[in-house]
């Protein structure tokens, strides 16, 4: 081979992107397949097995009112027929996801519910409940749920009700005629949104040592036929409907973003329905009646044997009190170094990298509410994508606009279904004084930064946070994230850049060493890629490992097709959907795909590329995806301290490819397999190793 041919990268094969891309939709319901394996396992505490099945039906939510939703608005206007591209994606997806509900609700029936009843758990329907707790029921329904339901006739002066969002409904054909001597037969009745779908009977009522609860759904069932004096109840069913919850705002046009995403708000409970589940029992001509006011097709309905809104049993998780059924509680520690330590003091000397939720958030909550009440603290800037509606660090913020600090708060309002704790925040804040900022019009904002301008000496210092995951109090405790606090002044001007980029709408300057979207990111991947492919094609060892949630960008997947047939050695781990088919000869043999599924999720973002022994470790908010790499502000980060640098890697890349419990394995056809112990090898769960080694793991709860 001549020299020139090693300098030219290998293409990838012109190959039609059917056979070297995995389709998106599919590979998203497979991520869901392996949630619900977690429901599957029997080593997985019983409780746990019940969340892991709400968190299943959750993310189906989001599947329909967000991809399903996407993928009906892409209908030709006026006709009813689909592109052919459009109706195969549409059937396979429709057929996996009956598969997927199906498999749902008989583990619910079949294995969680009876294993629940043996453990002293019951969740009881009417025809469960003895006399003393059907008294009690009756009682309930008549104090607490009867004054708040209002049954709507349908017929000319009463046209079927609005139906909210994934709200619990009940559809009832009655016989005879009504009070005015009409044949009004059909009843909607929609359940009271302020009640818990999930309801505790009291204590006096269950054996000792045992809980009953029962649905809301059961006590509007054993009595809806109260409602209806005279009349017979000749069929009914659950139902409840998803819509599509996609926003849309012309940010072009408005003047004010924040206003006119409070009015969008609220129609988003009534967008287009895209899927109606009822109960299996009912009848054909009622699940007629619902699809065609809904204007659902038939195979977007879903008969189910058992609750229609299964994720609100995640309701009966937090009320049952068995610890032994629950994963064992665990602590994350703090950074030996920060403890009984000024937070600046130690960054001025060192880096501090902090992997949650091994290791606790709090430093990063204090570095804020530290900056907050330092009178040497000139100023403090931040974005903000998800923080919760309860959230110590915003507080904090507050607390430094109050008190004359310079306060730049860059709120992404777009953030899907965060919005309103986000308009919140972003009045709470300029109410305070801050300045606060909505982003890049027709960009979201993802970039996780946080910024202390600190006077020492008569000089500005400037000090950081960056992160992989977002600044919420409650998902950095189920989250797997890194967070970075430093002092180094070349990083430090630059986040500072950014900062003011997003605020002016000015062009950035030249950034060394943090990669930015849309302007850098996607591109200095791509050169990292090829450079590992240079690398290789000059007979030296190249390497890359990426972890990230999802991978469906087709040019960066172009540029690992071509590393790999130059030899480069890839491993990726993507927690969610990825179009990159592994393994295909010719095209990536040498890329293999992982997932990791397990008691955290995993989130955090990291891109390793050996480069001749630099090593070189970025972290970031980003995923290779075309909307993070062109549709938001992202940066991704690198780790410049050696020893830190050699941590992300020990701990966030080499554990998860010797995972040999919770991690699976893709092939070339877009199945995957879980990965399991050779014979005399030890079981190893990255996950555990983590909490073993960085945490302080509590003793299992007694039996």
């Amino acid at each position: 081979m001549t020299k020139k041919a090693k300098s030219e990268s290998s293409p990838a094969p012109e190959l039609p992107a059917t056979t070297i891309y995995l389709n998106r939709e599919l590979s998203q319901l497979a991520f869901n397949r392996r949630v619900l394996a977690q429901a599957e396992d029997t080593s997985v505490p019983l409780l746990e097995r019940l969340r892991y099945l709400c968190i299943c039906g959750s993310n189906l939510d989001e599947f329909f009112e967000v991809r399903i939703a996407s993928l009906l608005a892409n209908r030709i206007e006026g006709e009813n027929i689909d592109p052919p591209e459009l109706r195969a994606a549409l059937e396979r997806t429709s057929g996996e996801c009956h598969r997927i509900v199906a498999r749902q609700y008989q583990l619910l029936n079949e294995e969680i519910l009876p294993q629940l009843a043996h453990n002293g758990i019951h969740l009881l329907r009417h025809e469960d409940r003895n006399e003393a707790q059907r008294t009690w029921v009756k009682s309930y329904f008549e104090q607490n749920v009867r004054p708040l339901l209002t049954p709507i006739g349908l017929d000319p002066a009463h046209p079927f009700p609005q139906v909210v969002n994934k709200s619990l409904n009940f559809i009832i054909e009655l016989s005879g005629k009504d009070a005015f001597g009409r044949g009004t037969s059909i009843m909607i009745v929609k359940a009271p949104r302020v009640l818990p779908r999930v309801i505790q009977l009291p204590d006096h009522l269950s054996a000792p040592g045992q809980s009953s609860f029962c649905l809301l759904s059961s006590v509007i069932h054993a009595h809806i036929s109260e409602l209806f004096q005279g009349r017979e109840i000749m069929a009914y069913s659950q139902f409840r409907v998803t819509r599509n919850s996609d926003l849309w705002v012309d940010e072009e046009e408005v003047k004010n973003l924040r206003q006119a995403l409070e009015t969008e708000l609220q129609s988003r409970q009534f967008g287009v329905a895209v899927r109606l589940e009822v109960a299996s029992n009912c009848p054909q001509h009622l699940a007629r009646l619902l699809l065609d006011q809904f204007g659902i097709e038939r195979n977007r309905l879903y008969a189910v044997d058992g609750p229609v809104n299964m994720v609100r049993l995640a309701e009966l998780v937090n009320l049952v009190e068995q610890p032994q059924l629950r994963f064992p509680p665990f602590s994350p520690t703090l950074p030996h170094q920060l403890i009984g330590e000024n937070i600046f003091s130690v960054l001025s000397r060192r880096d501090v990298l902090l992997h949650h939720p091994f290791q606790s958030f709090q430093p990063v909550v204090d570095f804020i509410r530290s900056a907050a009440h330092d009178a040497s603290v000139v100023a403090i800037k931040q974005t903000i994508y998800r923080t919760g509606m309860n959230s110590d660090l915003m507080e904090a913020l507050i607390y430094a606009a109050q008190h004359g600090k310079e306060v730049t708060v860059i709120v992404e309002l777009m953030a899907r279904f965060d919005e309103e704790a986000n308009i919140n925040w972003a009045v709470k804040l300029e109410h305070a004084g801050a300045q606060v900022v909505y982003g890049v019009v027709g960009l979201k904002t993802h970039a996780k930064l946080a910024l202390v301008i600190r006077r020492e000496e008569q000089a500005l210092r400037f000090y950081a946070h960056l992160g992989t995951g977002n600044y919420h109090p409650n998902t950095t405790k189920f989250y797997t994230d890194f967070g970075l606090l430093t002092s180094n002044q070349e990083l430090t001007a630059e986040v500072n850049e950014v900062f003011i980029h997003l605020t002016s709408l000015s062009k950035p300057r030249n950034l060394t060493h943090l990669w930015l979207a849309p302007f850098s990111l996607q591109k200095e991947t791509i050169r990292a890629i090829r450079n590992e492919a240079q690398i290789a094609r000059e007979g030296r060892p190249a390497r890359i490992i990426a972890k990230m949630n999802a991978l469906l960008d087709e040019s960066v997947i172009r540029a690992l097709y071509a590393a790999s047939a130059d030899g480069v050695k890839i491993d990726l781990i993507v927690r969610g959907a990825c179009a990159l088919r592994p393994g295909v000869a010719g095209l990536s043999e040498n890329i293999r795909v992982f997932s990791i599924i397990g008691r955290y999720l995993e989130h955090s973002r990291i891109y390793y590329f050996r480069n001749d022994l630099k090593h070189d470790v970025y972290l970031g908010s980003a995923d290779w995806m075309n909307r993070n790499l062109f549709r938001r502000i992202e940066v991704a980060f690198p780790v410049l301290d050696k020893a830190l640098k050699k941590r992300v890697i020990n701990e966030g890349l080499n554990p998860y490819l010797k995972d040999n419990t919770n991690a699976w394995q893709l092939d070339a056809n877009g199945q995957y397999t879980l990965k399991k112990a050779r014979a005399r090898q030890k079981h190893f769960s990255a996950q555990q190793h983590l909490m073993t080694t960085l945490g302080i793991p509590a003793l299992p709860p007694e039996q």
